[in-house]
């Protein structure tokens, strides 16, 4: 066999360089086209999903809402489904199933909707997603939790908030809301300015201005006699639902309703023929509230001689 000459090699060698240049053009462009692609759906993705840096959290959960509603509500498989989920869901500290499917029925009737919650727990993701469309607003106790929960779950909107009663002093509290009915504690004011103590007042101005559709009674905590209780939950909700300017009535769903201070102040503040029979379950109360009514009394029968006597009552 005769040896490859010089100019072979040559030839062959120029062949395989060009081979190498051509492999080495279709890798270079490859992984340009792969950087460009990456980089345009990076640059979308974070326009769309992020707020600017100095945007407040109100802003930016506003945004976020803005944008759901534009899809309007859920369509009902998914909401159905997303009520299956969790009524399976094994978190602890949840709610029972029926209490679960009762609050949901209720925001599928009335959503989307202006939803406020007292209380952040396993199922705040669930509200805010079956109110889709709708504005969640939620308050708590506990500032770190609310600080713990917001990056976590896009466009929740949560405030924290001091509470000073104490579940131990709520039959002397609700005592002297009775004797100041016609004043401080009286059903239709504005609560920036009540003197009341059980009204909360330290919230974000122009959460008192909104016509809340829905609220779910599910905080502060109750469970000894240092916490707070739900005596100023129930009654600022009473009074935001009797104050606001809106042709509708406000759902309230009082959670815990088996426990004493939601059972008496649900009653002293809500009233017992407000309550929406067959609706809730033994642990949810629920009541439908209309705006207005008398400047004195939350109650039908409810005057200045009956409120002295039911505070001796409560005294016993």
């Amino acid at each position: 066999m005769k040896s490859m000459g010089s100019r072979d090699k040559l030839q062959a060698a120029a062949a395989a360089s060009g081979h190498r240049r051509v492999l080495l053009l279709v890798f270079a462009s490859c992984f340009a086209f792969a950087t460009l692609f990456t980089f345009l759906y990076t640059s979308d993705h974070f326009t769309s999903g992020s707020s600017p840096s100095g945007v407040s959290r109100y802003s930016s959960a506003s945004s976020s809402i803005s944008g759901a509603g534009a899809g309007g509500a859920l369509p009902l498989p998914v909401f159905d489904a997303l009520v299956h989920y969790a009524s399976f869901s094994n978190a602890t500290h949840r709610m029972t199933d029926t209490d679960i499917r009762a609050i949901s029925a209720i925001l599928r009737a009335r959503g989307p909707c202006n939803l406020l919650v007292f209380g952040l727990g396993a199922e705040s993701p669930l509200w805010l997603a079956l109110n889709h469309g709708g504005r969640t607003v939620y308050l708590d106790e506990n500032e770190f939790y609310v600080k713990y929960l917001e990056p976590r779950h896009p466009g929740l909107e949560a405030y924290d908030v001091s509470y000073t009663t104490k579940v131990r002093d709520f039959r002397d509290l609700l005592a002297a809301a009775q004797k100041s009915r016609a004043a401080e504690c009286r059903p239709v004011q504005n609560l920036l300015f009540s003197e009341c103590r059980l009204a909360i007042n330290d919230l974000p101005n122009e959460l008192y201005d909104v016509a809340w559709d829905v609220v779910l009674v599910d905080g502060p905590s109750g469970w000894n006699p240092s916490s707070p209780g739900r005596m100023p939950s129930i009654f600022t909700t009473a009074v935001l639902a009797r104050s606001g300017a809106k042709g509708r009535p406000t759902d309230v769903l009082v959670h815990d309703f088996n426990f004493e201070v939601e059972q008496v102040l649900s009653k002293e503040f809500l009233c017992d023929e407000n309550r929406v029979q067959g609706s809730g379950t033994p642990s949810l109360g629920h009541f439908l509230i209309r705006a207005g009514g008398p400047k004195d009394s939350f109650c039908s029968g409810q005057d200045s001689a009956a409120a002295a006597s039911s505070g001796e009552k409560t005294r016993k």
